[in-house]
């Protein structure tokens, strides 16, 4: 089991940047926070959570949804256990709570943060 505490979200006009980060404890699953895949998730207001992006366990392989790709960049910090995800030219349907998650194995961890909220207005 994976604890995490999202930071950073505000708001911001489009086409600016924020920069998430993420906090994890990963005591109680008895695994160090590097042997996790990492992601980040949203959840725009009436609608479902998606995936945002995901970092593998040493940072070498990340990946996005489409509709990030080329602005988002998640990075990950073992050391610290913190996962970032640096977000730039932001667009109003960017606007949704923004969720860390933790992955052993195949399956996301079913205990969620609170998230962190992000509003870009247009």
């Amino acid at each position: 089991q994976v604890q995490v505490v999202e930071s950073g979200g505000g708001l911001v006009q489009a086409g600016g940047s924020l920069r998430l980060s993420c906090t994890a404890s990963t005591r109680a699953s008895g695994r160090p926070f590097s042997t996790f895949t990492m992601g980040w998730f949203r959840q725009a207001p009436g609608k479902e959570r998606e995936f945002v992006a995901s970092i593998l366990t040493t940072g070498t392989r990340t990946g996005y949804a489409d509709s990030v790709k080329g602005r988002f960049t998640i990075s990950r910090d073992n050391a610290k256990n913190t996962v970032s995800l640096q977000m730039n030219n932001l667009k109003p349907e960017d606007t949704a709570v923004y969720y860390c998650n933790a992955k052993y194995g195949s399956t996301w961890s079913t205990t969620w943060g609170q998230g962190t909220r992000v509003t870009v207005s247009s």
